[in-house]
C-alpha cells in the first residue's frame, strides 16, 4: 500500500482491490460515468480521494444487488444509496426472474463475503427461507457448481456462497424451542452437503420448531447411537451423491414410539427400505416434519 500511496489519494489498483473488482472495470465506470479520481498532485496520475471512493461503494453495491450500471452511476453521482432518477423506479427487494440470482453470484464471484450475506439476507427476510431457498439459492448454487464442473474453476467461489448462505440463514432466525421429542438433521456417511440441511433447520425454526444439526458425513454408528439416545422424533438424512447413498444407514434403532426416517438429495436409489419417506423439496421436507411431530403417519417413498 505504502508503493501505491505517495499522494494524498489511492490508485486505481489499490480501489479495485479495496471494492473487489477489476481495474479495468473502473476505467470503463470512468469513461462512461464519470466516476472516476479527483485528485491529481503535479506530475502524477489522478487519485481516487474519499468522496470518490464513496461514490465507487455505492455504484459496486447497487450493481450487486441487480440495477443496471447506468441507473446505479446517476445514483452514485447524486449521492444517493438508490436510483431516484426520474421515470426509474427504485430497486425492489428482490428483482424478479434471474436478475437477483445474477447479483448474487457477481457477489459470489467478487468472493464479497458481506454482499452475498447481505443479498441473502434481505431475501430471507422479505420471502422466508423456503421461498429463497428455491428461487435464489438453488440457482446460484447450480449455476456455481456447474461452472466449477465446466472449467475446473470457481471452487472457492462455490465455498464462499456456501458460507455466506449459512451465515444469512443463521442470523435470520433465532433457535426456536425442541418438540419433546427431538428432530434429528443428519448427512449420509461421506457426504459433505449440509447446506440444504442448514436451510430445513432455519424453515423450521421460522415455524417454531427446534431441531439439532448433526452436521456433515456422519457415520452411521453415530446417527444410530444418537437415534437411541434421543429417543428423536424424526432423522432427516440427506445424500447428495449415489455414492454416499448407502441406504443401510437408515436401518435406525427402533425407539417407542418408532423414529419416523426421511431422506433427501438426489443421492438415494429408487428403492428404499420399508418404512423410509423421500422428500424433494424444502417445503415438503418440513412439512413432513411437522406431520410427524402432530402425530400423522408418514407414506414410505414409492
Amino acid at each position: 500500500m505504502t508503493a501505491e500511496r505517495t499522494g494524498p489519494g489511492l490508485t486505481v489498483a489499490a480501489v479495485a482491490r479495496r471494492l473487489g473488482v477489476a481495474p479495468a472495470t473502473l476505467r470503463t465506470w470512468d469513461r462512461r460515468y464519470g466516476l472516476g479520481p479527483s485528485e491529481h498532485a503535479a506530475g502524477s496520475h489522478r487519485r481516487y480521494g474519499p468522496a470518490d471512493l464513496a461514490r465507487l461503494e455505492v455504484m459496486r453495491r447497487l450493481v450487486v444487488e441487480g440495477v443496471s450500471a447506468g441507473d446505479a452511476a446517476r445514483a452514485a453521482l447524486a449521492g444517493a444509496d438508490r436510483p431516484e432518477a426520474p421515470g426509474v423506479p427504485p430497486p425492489r427487494t428482490v428483482p424478479p426472474g434471474e436478475e437477483l440470482v445474477r447479483g448474487l453470484m457477481r457477489a459470489g464471484v467478487a468472493l464479497d463475503m458481506g454482499s452475498v450475506v447481505g443479498l441473502v439476507g434481505r431475501h430471507l427476510r422479505a420471502y422466508g427461507v423456503i421461498e429463497t431457498w428455491e428461487r435464489l439459492l438453488v440457482p446460484v448454487l447450480v449455476a456455481a457448481g456447474a461452472r466449477w464442473e465446466t472449467t475446473g474453476e470457481g471452487v472457492d467461489v462455490e465455498h464462499l456462497l456456501a458460507q455466506g448462505i449459512a451465515a444469512a440463514l443463521e442470523r435470520h432466525v433465532p433457535p426456536a424451542p425442541e418438540p419433546p421429542r427431538p428432530v434429528l438433521l443428519a448427512c449420509a456417511p461421506d457426504d459433505l452437503h449440509e447446506l440444504p440441511l442448514r436451510a430445513l433447520g432455519a424453515a423450521l425454526a421460522e415455524r417454531q420448531v427446534g431441531c439439532r444439526l448433526l452436521g456433515a458425513a456422519v457415520p452411521k454408528d453415530a446417527l444410530h447411537a444418537a437415534v437411541h439416545r434421543t429417543g428423536a422424533a424424526v432423522a432427516v438424512v440427506w445424500s447428495q451423491r449415489p455414492e454416499t447413498g448407502d441406504v443401510s444407514v437408515l436401518d435406525l434403532p427402533v425407539a417407542r414410539p418408532r423414529t419416523a426416517v426421511v431422506v433427501g438429495g438426489p443421492g438415494w436409489p429408487a428403492h428404499l427400505p420399508d418404512g423410509v419417506a423421500r422428500v424433494t423439496d424444502l417445503a415438503a421436507a418440513a412439512g413432513l416434519v411437522r406431520q410427524v411431530l402432530g402425530g400423522q403417519p408418514i407414506a414410505s417413498a414409492p
